[in-house]
């Protein structure tokens, strides 16, 4: 079992990377997925080998994401931690996390850029605002999408994906 949660923490670390997120924050997200306790900020650290600070400022930033909660325990004066378990409740979270930070800046530079050469008469000019308006496009449709989905329950996700991929 203990080898099996290593490498399922490790390699989750590693996936959290391509999703956005520091190898840390993911690697505590997955500790605390596969945890049937809470756990608190020391043990975090004793089973990641990670620094005090380190866990401290990633465990906050899984809490203001929505993916951990604080769990308060009568008479501890220590905090502990759980994880949110439903993968359904998990997706919708990283999905809006990752629309705030990278999708709706990228749309808002694509939209300036966009006003910024509307007017300009040049050959150049016109192809660039036509490709910035194209850009654009796609981007809204992809964002307005992926907030359908993600405000979607997972019955009626899953019943939609299987006409669309069916």
């Amino acid at each position: 079992m203990k080898q099996a949660k290593d490498e399922f923490v490790s390699q989750w670390g590693a996936l959290g990377t391509q999703w956005g997120i520091n190898r840390t924050m993911a690697q505590i997200h997955a500790l605390l997925m596969t945890s049937p306790v809470a756990m608190t900020t020391d043990e975090v650290m004793d089973e990641l080998q990670i620094s005090r600070g380190n866990a401290h400022t990633n465990l906050k930033e899984l809490v203001a994401w929505g993916l951990l909660r604080v769990v308060v325990k009568k008479g501890e004066r220590r905090e502990y931690f759980e994880a949110e378990k439903d993968v359904w409740t998990m997706f919708t979270i990283i999905a809006r996390e990752r629309k705030r930070r990278e999708i709706d800046p990228a749309l808002a530079i694509v939209h300036k850029c966009a006003e910024e050469t509307r007017d300009i008469s040049t050959t150049e000019g016109k192809a660039f605002f036509a490709q910035m308006r194209a850009l654009e496009e796609f981007v809204s449709f992809a964002s307005k999408m992926s907030d359908r989905v993600a405000s979607m329950k997972h019955g009626i996700a899953v019943q939609l994906a299987t006409k669309i991929l069916g």
